[in-house]
């Protein structure tokens, strides 16, 4: 009975959003532009959707390893999709689920909060530095070949060395950094863990949890197999959403090069400085006009592209998201089954 109410709970949850989803875009212009694509394109992009969201699994799988052992491949994969459902409906963007799937991540390893944050949190590092990277170097090799789009290479190779930057810099002034965070923390867990616990948790207790979290951090330095992994993983997506878009296009009737693409599926996470949910709007419009830029295919047929792929990914994230968070462990403060 209980697995039949959170299996609902899922539905409930994936077909809300999706509802949402198609409110906001229109049903008549997401029918159009499907309209526009081959048939066997929608289903081969279809696939590399399903594929690009198994494959996050891989880092996931790779980031919580220090974690009492990890967990298995399939929970890996859950705790993939039911983290793109809430990236999906928060409007912070692409990595506000991660304090979230901490929460779930440290029940289901039998760790702490801090811990599966600290993990989580190094490979999100990882995983955007290595995609900035290929599209850095992807961007230099487009320009060199003759393409006038160097604003894509100046704005990659920026966003890079602002990342490398901002790592430096959390490492080198971690004692300010640790006492910023307590400082911020402690009134926010005393007040949540009041709400449980009869003798709230008190200053010690967060500085215990950071100085745990710094330790999970460094701990990846005995490790680097792990990072290596979460750094293929985040790569590997890329590739599949970069191909996605291609078949999207192809099946339009424009044929472009596959290396531009690839290039330029980090650049509109910039949108999510907006706070839209998914980015509606904000997104789609970055995407198809840096993919008018770098492939010089007409603005129409871009817009098809993307509106098929996030008319598929959104829904996919959604609904397969929504019935893997209906499933998590860890929803009561005081349980973890």
């Amino acid at each position: 009975m209980r697995r039949l109410t959170r299996f609902l709970v899922g539905v409930v949850l994936g077909a809300s959003a999706f509802a949402g989803y198609l409110a906001f875009v229109g049903v008549d212009d997401v029918l159009r532009r499907v309209g526009e694509i081959a048939p066997a394109a929608v289903a081969v992009v279809v696939l590399l959707v399903a594929a690009e969201g198994a494959v996050d699994g891989v880092g996931v799988w790779a980031s919580v390893r220090p974690l009492k052992g990890g967990v298995s491949v399939a929970k890996s994969v859950q705790f993939a999709l039911a983290g793109d459902f809430f990236d999906t409906l928060s409007p912070a963007g692409p990595v506000s689920s991660e304090p979230i799937m901490a929460r779930f991540i440290g029940v289901e390893t039998e760790t702490t909060y801090s811990d599966a944050l600290a993990v989580r949190g190094v490979a999100k590092y990882v995983k955007s530095g290595a995609q900035l990277l290929v599209s850095t170097a992807l961007a230099a090799v487009v320009v060199a070949g003759g393409s006038s789009s160097r604003v894509v290479l100046v704005t990659l190779a920026g966003a890079a060395a602002a990342l490398l930057c901002f790592g430096v810099a959390l490492v080198w002034f971690r004692s300010q950094v640790s006492r910023g965070a307590v400082l911020a923390l402690t009134p926010v867990v005393r007040w949540l863990s009041s709400l449980y616990r009869d003798d709230p948790y008190d200053e010690r207790v967060v500085e215990a949890a950071v100085e745990r979290f710094w330790s999970r951090i460094l701990r990846f330095r005995d490790r680097p197999g792990l990072l290596a992994l979460v750094a293929v993983g985040g790569v590997a997506e890329q590739l599949l959403v970069a191909a996605a878009l291609w078949v999207a296009l192809a099946g339009t009737g424009t044929t472009v090069s596959l290396l531009p693409i690839v290039a330029i599926v980090p650049l509109p996470q910039a949108s999510s400085i907006v706070p839209i949910p998914g980015s509606l709007g904000t997104y789609d419009v970055l995407l198809g006009g840096a993919l008018a830029v770098v492939t010089d295919a007409s603005p129409a047929s871009t817009a098809a592209a993307v509106v098929v792929v996030r008319t598929i990914t959104l829904p996919f994230g959604l609904s397969v998201g929504g019935l893997c968070v209906a499933f998590l462990r860890g929803w009561r403060p005081t349980a973890g089954a």
